[in-house]
């Protein structure tokens, strides 16, 4: 560019000279010479191809920032304390659910568990011998006229009951005998006597009776107990079980280790964090959207979001959570976007340029893509429009392309005449001179969207 100023001053100032000559040969060539000069300068304006920025309706939309998140973020924490032996994972690492990433010393474990089984086997011996005392077998209910002690307490009960009945029932005859003299009253005490003792004997075998009822139901009471023990027993034995499970620890889901702040040797209590786990497929973008849109913002529109680490990328996907509240500070909402992210290229904490599209249309402004000169190391754009026979600079923010035009978000006006070629030639103020494109040109361009 300055080779092509040098270039204009020294021709400038050739013309000057020249006009300074032509004068002193007289006053009736000076008309002929300002002429000359008019056309050197205008000789010198740059030539610019332009085209002017239209407007036609488009998808409402609405552009805000926000930053990338994990769709879960875990800082994974032991169930017990204890010395690291083991870490198999690295930062960086993708696990899958259920997978080792840390190992702790387990032999204190495994002795407490063997210690509790033995213990749950004492105690189903213990059951089973409490069983077998009232001759209970597996899965059967108890009933204390089943036992065989009570089974034969009830038979001496009934036999004595029958023995007695008929010794009554001889007394009774002997008694009538003897009031008619056909038996001596010897006969008859001895018949009474027996009687007497039958009875007795009855009574007897009925205590006898009740009481292995309730010796039986007494042992039940043992069995009951035994199957408390041997329950609590199995209940120690899983606790046990657990705390050596606990020694080993696993993912909750699948994803990729952000941080391991632990080392094998290295003691860590119950408030230690032994990883963070992130899971970013899919991926989550948070974004706050101004309240004059929430009539128009509905879960499940497209969201096309940029990142500046992937100029001219866009990413798209869907809002899938809204805030019901506005906050009264920035009169602004929350609203949660996902994206699938299945090549892992967006990462949490990535700065994001999203669009929301809305329900309804709006007035876009569209330029050819050949208007638009990108900065890649800034990622800014920018465009020259002409105005009064100057170019002008304009930051712009780029929205969607469509075909070989690209929508401008901000700053530029509708109508506005755009410079479409020399744009590495021109500056801000410099004098041009416009050259409207073919309609042909602005056809096609319009076709091509």
């Amino acid at each position: 560019m300055a080779t092509r100023n040098n270039r204009r001053v020294v021709s400038a100032t050739t013309c000057v000279a020249a006009l300074a000559l032509v004068t002193g040969c007289g006053g009736a060539k000076d008309s002929g010479v300002s002429q000359a000069a008019t056309g050197l300068d205008a000789g010198r304006l740059l030539v610019v191809q332009t085209v002017q920025a239209i407007s036609r309706p488009i998808a409402a939309s609405v552009q805000v920032t926000g930053s990338f998140v994990a769709k879960d973020a875990s800082d994974v924490a032991p169930e017990a304390a204890g010395h690291v032996v083991e870490t198999p994972v690295n930062v960086g690492d993708f696990v899958k659910e259920g997978q080792v990433i840390a190992k702790f010393e387990s032999r204190d474990a495994q002795l407490r568990l063997e210690q509790a089984r033995a213990s749950e086997q004492q105690a189903e011996a213990s059951l089973h011998q409490a069983q077998s005392r009232i001759g209970l077998g597996q899965g059967q209910e108890f009933n204390p006229e089943k036992v065989p002690e009570v089974l034969s307490a009830k038979a001496s009960y009934e036999s004595a009951t029958a023995q007695a009945r008929l010794a009554k029932a001889d007394a009774q005859r002997y008694e009538n005998l003897i009031q008619s003299g056909d038996v001596s009253r010897s006969a008859y005490e001895r018949a009474r006597t027996q009687a007497d003792t039958a009875e007795a004997q009855a009574n007897s075998a009925r205590q006898q009776y009740e009481a292995a009822i309730n010796s039986a139901r007494q042992n039940y009471q043992g069995v009951l107990t035994a199957q408390a023990s041997l329950a609590a027993s199995r209940a120690q034995a899983a606790l046990a079980d657990k705390a050596l499970q606990d020694t080993v620890i696993r993912t909750p889901f699948a994803g990729f280790v952000s941080a391991r702040p632990i080392a094998a040797g290295q003691y860590v209590a119950l408030t230690s964090k032994i990883a963070t786990l992130l899971r970013i497929t899919p991926i989550k973008l948070d974004l706050q959207v101004p309240e004059s849109n929430v009539a128009q913002m509905q879960a499940g529109v497209t969201v096309e979001a940029s990142a500046p680490g992937y100029p001219g990328r866009i990413f798209q996907g869907k809002a899938t959570a809204l805030n019901p509240a506005v906050d009264p500070n920035s009169r602004t909402f929350s609203v949660e976007a996902e994206f699938p992210n299945s090549d892992l290229a967006l990462k949490p904490g990535m700065f994001a340029t999203a669009r929301i599209l809305l329900t309804g249309t709006s007035d876009g402004i569209f330029v050819p893509t050949r208007a638009i000169l990108t900065d890649a190391t800034t990622n800014s754009s920018q465009v020259f429009f002409v105005r009064d026979n100057k170019a002008r600079v304009a930051v712009v923010q780029l929205g969607a392309k469509d075909g070989d035009l690209t929508q401008i978000l901000s700053g530029l006006s509708p109508g506005a005449t755009v410079a479409t070629d020399h744009l590495q030639d021109l500056y801000d103020g410099e004098s041009v001179q416009a050259s409207p494109a073919r309609p042909q040109s602005i056809v096609n361009a319009k076709q091509g969207s």
